[in-house]
């Protein structure tokens, strides 16, 4: 942050998971404090970089090193690049599905829900 082109930017976005190191809002406003023109984005649970690691490293665990039948070291590594090189080769970027009206549905079945089980719970107290 003390280097350019940082150190004179109007704003500098941080984009950090939810990890314990730097979770909610005093460490933003610790980074805040250092460096004034720093700003901390904290990304959703679900989407971390730490959770998207972890599921490859799950492919990697299930598709490549098990069983562990390695004889040495430089088979674990020669299985694991091919295993890189096939995953880069047919990565195909993530499509999203769930609309802005499917979540509007998903809200108002919510809304519908809590309505009808706030009205059951009184209907219960009454009786």
């Amino acid at each position: 942050m003390s280097q350019e082109p940082y150190a004179s930017a109007r704003r500098v976005f941080w984009i950090v998971d939810n990890g314990s190191s730097h979770r909610g809002q005093k460490a933003a406003d610790r980074l805040t404090a250092a460096f004034p023109n720093a700003v901390m984005v904290h990304t959703p649970v679900h989407a971390s970089w730490l959770n998207q690691v972890e599921i490859y490293f799950s492919v990697a665990q299930r598709k490549v090193v098990s069983p562990n039948d390695f004889t040495d070291l430089s088979e674990v590594r020669d299985r694991l690049r091919a295993f890189e090189d096939r995953y880069n080769a047919t990565a195909q970027p993530f499509q999203w599905k769930f609309t802005t009206s499917d979540l509007d549905d998903l809200l108002a079945r919510l809304d519908r829900h809590t309505t009808d089980h706030q009205a059951e719970s009184s209907a219960a107290r009454a009786a």
